[in-house]
């Protein structure tokens, strides 16, 4: 008799295309994602849906999307293994986002951080998107049935309402949603700005930012640039309370080397910053050549792209309309 194989559990990730992958994204999120393709059923998109709770240039978003699907690519996620594709290109998504919403309360909403900050730096475009879009984040997740989702810090708010929405439908309709997990990797550091290690690594502010695509020698720029201590010290060693700069460089250079950070400390035992920040920044170079390399032979060939984008946004729509159907059908919903 044969041996019947346990199915494997879906997990589920993204991320905007609002602006150019960088190294925190990497390092990260999607190093941690190439891996699992063999023990999870992996489906990864880009957000472009979330992104026009601000406002984007149409003609830049458009390329964006295609870059960072190559770059996605590049970074070694097997479209035959993983399922990539375009938020926008699987219209449940927006179908279910919009249900989600009305099972969704106020005060969970204006709790939410991320709005209030993103409507701090967005004082001019306050829009309603803006204040639901965790509900569609909710639906991203709740139509795969994915069992985990990947979080890092600045995340682990909107699981929590995920798994709250999905909890109070089921209550209400019966065992509907699959609850998901957070999913926190093994490894994986959070990589803050070059210069201000007090803040996450941001294309927004792209002078402490390393772009995927960007140039070895403007890299290397940065890293020279890159805020230390202000002690007199001139040593590395892990110490992220008082020497937070050191300590974010030596996270990448963990991260780009495999290398502990007692190791590390040996490595430049004697050596001052003048040694130990150009040396990460050619460790972070060789990491990234070969991806930027792929991934520029990638775009060359924008048919492939296309052909990427489609398979997945069908694949996609198909687990996701299973999920839609059941949940018009709950609501009350006339079928078509």
């Amino acid at each position: 008799m044969q041996e019947v194989t346990e199915a494997k559990k879906r997990m589920l990730s993204g991320i905007q295309p609002s602006g150019d992958l960088h190294l925190g994204n990497y390092l990260g999120a999607m190093k941690n994602w190439i891996g699992l393709a063999d023990e999870f059923d992996c489906f990864y998109f880009l957000a472009d849906m979330h992104t026009i709770t601000v406002r984007q240039n149409p003609a830049d978003l458009r390329r964006r999307t295609l870059e960072q699907m190559a770059q996605y690519i590049a970074c070694g996620l097997d479209p035959e293994k993983n399922v990539l594709f375009v938020q926008s290109h699987v219209h449940q998504h927006a179908e279910l986002g919009w249900v989600l919403n009305c099972y969704t309360m106020f005060g969970e909403l204006s709790r939410m951080t991320q709005f209030k900050d993103k409507s701090a730096k967005n004082a001019e475009n306050i829009n309603g998107g803006l204040f639901t879009y965790p509900a569609l984040m909710a639906a991203d997740i709740l139509l795969y049935q994915a069992d985990l989702v990947p979080v890092g810090h600045d995340q682990k708010q909107h699981c929590e309402l995920t798994r709250d929405i999905a909890q109070r439908f089921n209550g209400i309709y019966g065992n509907v949603f699959k609850v998901p997990d957070p999913y926190i990797p093994k490894t994986g550091a959070r990589i803050m700005s070059l210069n201000n290690p007090d803040s996450k690594m941001s294309k927004s502010m792209p002078e402490g930012c390393v772009f995927l695509m960007e140039k070895p020698e403007d890299i290397q720029r940065k890293f020279k640039r890159a805020i230390t201590d202000s002690d007199t010290e001139n040593c590395v060693r892990y110490d992220p309370e008082n020497k937070p700069g050191v300590s974010n460089l030596m996270s990448i250079y963990s991260s780009v080397t495999g290398r502990s950070f007692e190791q590390i400390e040996k490595e430049f035992s004697g050596c001052g910053y003048g040694t130990f920040k150009p040396a990460v920044g050619e460790a972070v170079i060789e990491v990234l050549r070969p991806i930027r390399e792929e991934a520029t032979r990638l775009l060359a060939d924008k048919a492939y792209l296309e052909s990427v984008c489609r398979s997945g946004a069908e694949k996609a729509s198909y687990v996701a309309e299973k999920t839609l159907r059941k949940v018009y059908k709950k609501v009350g919903f006339l079928p078509r």
